[in-house]
């Protein structure tokens, strides 16, 4: 797993031909990546379907709303998924922030990357297990009509406090700061991106979501 370059870049709004911060870019990646490596795990699980929403049978979830029904509309699985940078992250940032807070930043930037490398990571090992399946973008609590409040949930699905020892707040926000939960549906029928990335954004420049290290869902599920 490696800390996408072009991606940190887009987090500190810097433009490719910035060479300099390009090199604290690189140079900071490197130093993560010899300290820390993503941590994730994942759980596949059928799903049925009712009025109230979508059951990931087996783990006692329900997700409500639109995002969730239109996501997993032809499948009949679904991966559960929670990936960290872990407790090594934070305290490699502490150190940083001390030393020197640009290069601090920096590092903040590749976090936000190299959370997302661990995701793919994940991705990619459970279409290697489930050969001859479709896999849907993957889609997190807080995207669309997705309530925020499924991440512990989803923790306590995966055992992710002891596996991962990653938590969720009282305000559903998880520790450490630096990691994901997600939801990958799992299809006999190949599936259209419904998520558009960030690159596809009028508003990347810009976004609040980018600067705390997340994504938004670009479609209306309403």
């Amino acid at each position: 797993m490696k800390v996408s370059i072009g991606e940190a870049m887009r987090y500190l709004r810097a433009p490719e031909t910035d060479e300099p911060t390009r090199a604290m870019v690189e140079e900071m990646a490197e130093a993560l990546e010899k300290r820390v490596t993503p941590g994730y795990v994942y759980r596949v699980l059928p799903v049925a379907r009712s009025e109230a929403g979508i059951e990931l049978i087996g783990s006692g979830i329900l997700l409500p709303g639109n995002l969730a029904r239109k996501m997993l509309d032809t499948c009949d699985t679904a991966a559960l998924l929670a990936c960290t940078l872990g407790a090594g992250f934070e305290s490699l940032l502490r150190t940083w922030q001390v030393r020197d807070m640009a290069r601090a930043a920096v590092l903040d930037a590749c976090g936000s990357s190299y959370v997302e490398a661990g995701c793919d990571a994940a991705e990619e090992e459970i279409r290697q297990r489930f050969a001859g399946k479709y896999l849907t973008d993957r889609f997190s609590p807080g995207y669309g009509d997705l309530p925020l409040s499924l991440q512990g949930e989803i923790l306590e699905a995966l055992n992710a406090g002891r596996r991962l020892g990653l938590q969720a707040t009282e305000s559903c926000l998880l520790n450490p700061a630096k990691s994901v939960t997600a939801i990958i549906g799992l299809s006999d029928r190949p599936q259209a991106a419904k998520i558009r990335g960030c690159a596809a954004c009028q508003l990347k420049e810009h976004c609040a979501y980018r600067e705390r290290g997340t994504t938004c869902v670009l479609e209306e599920w309403e």
